[in-house]
């Protein structure tokens, strides 16, 4: 016969050990993995993928808790990587692979964003300079901090251009597009990622742009890419393969929709207004799909272009090739 005592406390005994074992299962299925998201720059539409990533729910699917810092160039951000502040960011790949290179910074590149750098010459459009080779003779404007100017030299000797026969002028980057517009500067050297504001600057002066990118004239490596820190990724594999795979669903939606893409980055940055963010969106898309991302699949590094990028940073910088070897830089294992 049963014993109603020993028959209660049994259930009730069932009964906790089911509520906890609810509770925990429950507190790891719902465990929401927290990441610091570095930018190498101010927020604007090149960076939207990140805030679309947050605002559509991408992260939060992935349980993801992503919060973005603003950054003052890749130096910076791969500083910050290295040093514990922060967890994944964004970086020029050619910055990386310097610092690598010099320091070996516990930082790696894991998705490429732009297959394509972004260094470009802008002049006026009655100017007559139609490529790379017409810039001989001219003065051309460029700011002191850009790592445009380290790769301006070979540019210039793929093209056949004498370098001494431009003047090449240094003046902050606000000043640049002012140089250009009121005649105190032929050629300017920017980002194409600069094109829309540049150009509404040119409208407001009666005046039109035309927009040399050097990817055209021979330029042909990576740039920005997503980067993470090495302790990160070991400590948090799985974390760094959900970004990733998050980061690449928020890029295709930013150039799906780039209206609602700009709208977001304006939502969630107030500062950055919404048409430039989605202009700046468009203007920025060969960047991010173009033959390249067509021929090796988006977000990958190949050995030979990886290999090309670091060419041209060697040479740029004076450093042997055959003294750093750029594999050493990426991390392939967390590409969809």
């Amino acid at each position: 016969m049963n014993n109603p005592l020993k028959t209660s406390l049994f259930g009730k005994l069932c009964l906790a050990g089911a509520v906890a074992f609810t509770a925990l299962n429950g507190s790891t299925a719902f465990a929401i993995d927290k990441v610091k998201f570095q930018l190498d720059w101010l927020p604007g539409g090149d960076k939207a993928p990140v805030y679309v990533g947050i605002k559509k729910g991408f992260f939060k699917d992935a349980d993801l808790d992503v919060t973005v810092a603003s950054g003052r160039g890749s130096t910076d951000a791969i500083s910050k990587l290295a040093t514990g502040n922060a967890d994944l960011g964004l970086s020029d790949l050619v910055a990386l692979l310097m610092a690598k290179a010099q320091n070996d910074v516990p930082v790696s590149a894991v998705y490429s964003v732009f297959s394509k750098a972004p260094h470009a010459f802008f002049v006026l459009s009655e100017s007559g300079v139609k490529s790379v080779k017409d810039v001989a003779g001219k003065r051309i404007a460029t700011s002191p901090y850009t790592s445009s100017n380290v790769f301006l030299p070979l540019l210039l000797d793929v093209n056949g251009v004498d370098p001494n026969s431009v003047k090449l002028i240094k003046a902050d980057a606000g000043a640049l597009n002012p140089m250009l517009l009121s005649g105190n500067a032929d050629v300017v050297i920017s980002w194409i990622t600069d094109t829309v504001i540049y150009q509404q600057q040119a409208k407001s002066a009666n005046k039109t742009l035309q927009v040399l990118p050097w990817y055209d004239a021979g330029l042909e490596f990576y740039s920005t890419s997503v980067i993470a820190s090495d302790r990160f990724i070991n400590e948090h594999p799985d974390v760094t393969k959900r970004f990733v795979a998050a980061y690449k669903k928020a890029i295709e939606y930013t150039w799906k929709h780039p209206e609602e893409s700009g709208q977001i980055v304006h939502e969630m940055v107030p500062e950055v207004d919404a048409s430039t963010a989605t202009d700046t969106i468009n203007s920025i898309k060969s960047l991010v799909y173009n033959a390249v991302s067509e021929q090796d699949g988006y977000g990958a590094f190949t050995k030979k272009r990886l290999a090309t990028t670091w060419q041209w940073t060697a040479k740029a910088q004076n450093i042997a090739v055959d003294s750093f070897d750029p594999e050493s830089a990426v991390n392939r294992q967390f590409m969809p």
